[in-house]
């Protein structure tokens, strides 16, 4: 008598190739001229691989064919690294004005140096209009999405709550948009990278420590549903 078999299988990873087909699917969607653009570039690739490999002397024909394939490899590493670079500007495009956009921002973006949450620290549940944090070594930053005019009362309260608790620690408040003063969804990860540091990890840390221990939870209020990365970004290859 065979005994069942308990185990669940493994979920299956997308392949590589599957990957890459998704990541091209999910960059033309915005940017329709990719396909030609990286056919250019694999041309562009084989004809400077064959004029090298006519130009060595003397001239051989296997010397030839090589350097045509190392052109058309150059060509391929070329056409991956404008459909990835691609890729995130159209992510960017696809996320600007969504609710969610800041939090998925602050919490994949960042580097180590920040750490921040895709979940608002103030919520506004009929506009959706919302506020973020994170913290790192250039400071607190309070971040708002939405109308700068609803946004001031929940902007000003977790001001002050960070004030209070990082006494001399530098509170920076952003808004996410288009106008004059707001700094775009593209640009918001840059410009909190650009923010000069002043406080060490150890510091940063004690901090992140002091504003969680007194920050209200928000779990019972009903927040928006935010984007989902997985449905606006496509997986890159590994």
């Amino acid at each position: 008598m065979h005994m069942a078999n308990r185990s669940s299988a493994p979920e299956k990873r997308p392949g590589f190739f599957s990957q890459i087909k998704s990541l091209f699917t999910f960059t033309r969607e915005i940017y329709p001229w990719l396909p030609w653009a990286q056919i250019a570039l694999l041309v562009v690739g084989v004809l400077v691989g064959l004029i090298v490999g006519y130009l060595i002397q003397p001239f051989q024909v296997w010397t030839l064919i090589l350097w045509g394939i190392s052109g058309l490899m150059l060509g391929v590493l070329g056409a991956m690294f404008l459909m990835t670079r691609l890729s995130t500007s159209a992510m960017y495009q696809k996320i600007d004005g969504m609710p969610g956009a800041t939090g998925h921002v602050l919490s994949t973006s960042l580097g180590r140096n920040w750490q921040g949450s895709e979940t608002p620290v103030g919520i506004n549940p009929k506009t959706q209009d919302a506020v973020y944090r994170t913290v790192g070594r250039g400071g607190v930053v309070v971040v708002g999405e939405g109308s700068r005019g609803r946004l001031t009362r929940l902007v000003n309260d977790e001001r002050s709550k960070a004030a209070r608790v990082a006494h001399g620690v530098p509170v920076t408040v952003l808004y996410v948009g288009h106008g004059d003063d707001d700094v775009a969804i593209a640009d918001l990860a840059k410009t909190i990278k650009k923010l000069p540091k002043v406080i060490d990890k150890a510091t940063m840390g004690a901090v992140i420590r002091r504003i969680e221990s007194v920050s209200q939870s928000i779990s019972s209020l009903p927040i928006p549903k935010g984007i989902d990365p997985t449905k606006v970004r496509a997986q890159r290859p590994r």
